[in-house]
């Protein structure tokens, strides 16, 4: 595709620009109403030029219309090559490949899964703030118990214990 190579990206954009044109003003087609050009992209050679397409559809007829404008954009691709052509001053004109761009189609789809996503996470921090604890909110905190170690030691490691009735005097 057009990759790293400078010239086939001016080429590609050039066909875009040219081809959006031509659909617009120059083919008087009713099945190329609402085609936008999303991209163009050209082979390294300059042979090829694949020319994305979309199409905004009216609801529940997208398919037909789509297939329409793609049998009508198969048509006119000769015309449109010469267009490109006369446009370009290019030795050899790129043979030109109509692909339906799906991109529109799965961002729309992507957009829906988060909007679902943001429905979610707002119902969840309604809840959130709403929420209290089944029990206690420490449960394993109790007042009655002292603050310092349950060992007998104090910070310093020695024994807190006054009586040293549980120290054992053994006899050498």
């Amino acid at each position: 595709m057009a990759g790293s190579n400078p010239r086939a990206a001016r080429v590609a954009a050039l066909i875009k620009r040219v081809i959006a044109e031509s659909v617009e003003f120059h083919l008087h087609d009713e099945r190329l109403a609402n085609v936008t050009i999303t991209d163009v992209r050209v082979t390294n050679d300059l042979q090829i030029a694949k020319v994305y397409w979309t199409q905004l559809g009216t609801d529940g007829k997208e398919r037909g219309e789509r297939d329409r404008a793609q049998k009508a954009l198969r048509q006119a691709a000769g015309r449109l090559r010469s267009h490109v052509g006369a446009k370009a001053g290019l030795r050899l004109t790129p043979q030109l490949r109509f692909i339906y761009d799906k991109v529109p189609q799965e961002a729309h789809e992507i957009e829906d899964i988060l909007s679902v996503a943001r429905h979610r996470d707002a119902e969840l921090e309604k809840t959130r703030s709403t929420a209290s604890y089944a029990g206690e909110s420490n449960p394993y905190r109790h007042d009655d118990e002292p603050d310092n170690d349950q060992d007998g030691f104090g910070q310093d490691g020695v024994d807190d214990d006054d009586d040293d009735s549980d120290t054992d005097d053994f006899d050498e």
